[in-house]
């Protein structure tokens, strides 16, 4: 299968369009919640070739939470390209000195912000 140009808005509206018709309407943020620490349990336990299959299913689970709070595809797009580009231009530690069991976070006390048009001067997306 080949996935060049693969569209998620699109995939987005066709999961959305599933998720209400087999779980219904609304916020399920508790439910999700629970549902995305059961799976990264499964995670813990799963034999590596299972992995992807088990973290697929967490971004599944969150991208289904965002329309739930009332997101459009085209919302958590740029979301998710906002929070890239965010994530980006903030410092981070040198992961050579941080255990691969720990968590790597930020350095807080510098967090750009960024605005639309920086965020999209370099990719094909329009306001």
């Amino acid at each position: 299968m080949s996935l060049l140009g693969y569209d998620l808005i699109r995939f987005l509206w066709r999961q959305r369009s599933f998720s209400s018709r087999t779980f219904g309407p609304g916020d399920r943020t508790k439910g999700i919640s629970q549902h995305i620490r059961k799976e990264l349990d499964e995670i813990a336990a799963a034999p590596a070739e299972d992995v992807l299959e088990e973290w697929i299913d967490v971004v599944i689970l969150a991208l289904d939470q965002c329309w739930r709070l009332g997101h459009t595809p085209g919302d958590i797009c740029e979301a998710l390209e906002k929070k890239y580009q965010r994530n980006m231009r903030r410092k981070w530690p040198d992961w050579r000195t941080k255990s691969p069991d720990e968590p790597i976070e930020h350095d807080r006390r510098y967090d750009p912000k960024i605005t639309f048009d920086e965020m999209t001067k370099d990719t094909p997306y329009e306001k």
